[in-house]
């Protein structure tokens, strides 16, 4: 039984076009070689045929001779050779001349070959164009006797046989063809398209990995150790797909890197400005300013700062004001507020900006009392005297990004001055507010008047210090 592997090889390599083209040339190769072979064959097995036909007639004449020679009776001598014409199936007619080429006699069908045709030679053939007649012409010479005899023979079973000699030729041509064009397709097959088909597969196969970022394949060409041109190609194709997945293990490490660097840099970005401002930078905005109607702004600072700074070591003084800030942005973000700067001891925050925000004041005046909580904790960790100071407004003001170089997102206003001098002006410990803020926060915080305060360049302004809320767990 035929092996399956076996088929299925056969089958791709006459299904492959290469093949196919190959097999095609080398069939027509082998028939112009056996036709061009063919033909002087042809005519070398005509030449045989009637060479063997005029023998056999000439056989007969040649015993004719002999016998009336002995008997020495001329006229018997060519009563036998006309019983020829009659008796035999090989000569279909003869003419007789004599030694000065006259006609002496003709018998059945004559030749068309004439003693003008023939003259001196001692030997002359001639074909029909029919192919159905032979003429053939006999010297004296050849004869031995004063007679030149140019005799027709039946060539009709010549032509047929030379039919059947073309025919099996033919049938030995196509049959030794198809096993040579079998032979090489398996051979070439063998040694160059299926190595070939391989190769094609496997350039599919690295196209497809390359495509999604895979170069741990394996591939057949890879396991190929052929010494020759096509084995050379491979070599090239591994070493290609090799260094080419090389240069895209770079590239992803060198994009993962950018990546990260990127996210790095946008991160930076967002620490420095509002998630919304840092998009419109990316996208090429260069002045960026918003007017807000109602925002409500914190600083707080940090009581005799200046002083603790003078007991500590810079090392534990920036720790410790690492930790504050720290636990201020968590707050921070916990409120979704937007830090605005430190400065020194000093930390700004706003809320309802730079997305507008109608509970703002409540959210900053949450976020001031967890700051005095979570400061209080931090007093009991370090043993130090820490207090703070707080001060908060509620207004309008102009948002923006100024400067090229260490730009920072920044208020204007007013109200700005104002929630800086609550603060300036405020009880250490305690959390002041303006007018402003007190009338969005009354309803649901309790607050302490603290009566008018002297404000640098506002003259007496009306001031609260914000105690508590009045629902434990509100907007918590």
């Amino acid at each position: 039984m035929i092996p399956s592997k076996f088929v299925f090889a056969c089958h791709s390599l006459f299904k492959a076009r290469l093949s196919r083209s190959i097999s095609y040339w080398v069939f027509l190769a082998i028939l112009t070689i056996e036709v061009v072979i063919l033909i002087p064959s042809y005519h070398r097995e005509e030449q045989d045929l009637l060479q063997q036909l005029e023998n056999l007639a000439k056989a007969k004449i040649n015993l004719i001779i002999i016998l009336t020679q002995k008997e020495m009776k001329s006229d018997l001598w060519e009563q036998e050779i006309t019983s020829l014409v009659d008796e035999s199936e090989l000569i279909s007619g003869l003419t007789m001349y004599d030694g000065n080429g006259k006609n002496k006699q003709e018998f059945g069908n004559p030749p068309q070959l004439t003693y003008s045709d023939f003259k001196e030679e001692k030997r002359r053939t001639q074909r029909s164009p029919d192919g159905l007649y032979y003429d053939a012409a006999l010297s004296p010479e050849y004869l031995g006797i004063d007679r030149v005899l140019i005799i027709r023979h039946n060539a009709g079973d010549i032509q047929s046989q030379l039919y059947q000699y073309i025919f099996r030729i033919s049938i030995l041509v196509i049959i030794i063809g198809v096993f040579v064009t079998i032979v090489t397709i398996i051979a070439v097959g063998y040694i160059v398209i299926i190595p070939i088909l391989r190769l094609r597969d496997d350039l599919r196969l690295a196209g497809d990995a390359l495509s999604h970022d895979r170069t741990n394949i394996e591939l057949q060409s890879f396991q190929s150790d052929r010494q020759d041109e096509l084995g050379e190609v491979m070599n090239a194709f591994k070493e290609m797909f090799l260094r080419v997945g090389s240069e895209i293990v770079e590239r992803k490490k060198a994009d993962e890197m950018s990546r990260h660097e990127q996210e790095k840099s946008e991160q930076l970005l967002l620490n420095i400005l509002p998630k919304s401002i840092a998009k419109s930078l990316k996208e090429g905005k260069k002045n960026i300013a918003q007017k807000y109607d109602n925002v409500t702004i914190l600083f707080a600072d940090i009581v005799g700062f200046t002083q603790l700074s003078s007991e500590m070591s810079p090392e534990e003084l920036v720790s410790l004001l690492n930790e504050i800030f720290s636990i201020f942005d968590r707050l921070t973000d916990r409120y979704d507020l937007e830090k605005i700067k430190t400065i020194g001891d000093n930390y700004m925050v706003v809320g309802g900006l730079p997305i507008p925000k109608a509970d703002n004041a409540a959210l900053v005046a949450n976020m001031a009392l967890d700051m005095i909580e979570e400061l209080k904790a931090i007093e009991q960790k370090h043993q130090q005297n820490l207090r703070i100071r707080i001060g908060m407004n509620t207004g309008s003001v102009v948002a923006g990004v100024i400067g090229t170089k260490k730009f920072i997102y920044d208020l204007w206003g007013d109200a700005v001055n104002i929630a800086s001098r609550m603060e300036s002006h405020g009880i250490p410990g305690q959390i002041q507010v303006t007018q402003s803020t007190y009338n969005c926060l009354q309803d649901r915080y309790l607050f302490q008047e603290r009566g008018a305060i002297e404000i640098k360049g506002k003259g007496n302004m009306l001031a609260y210090l914000l105690v508590n809320k009045k629902e434990a767990n509100y907007y918590e």
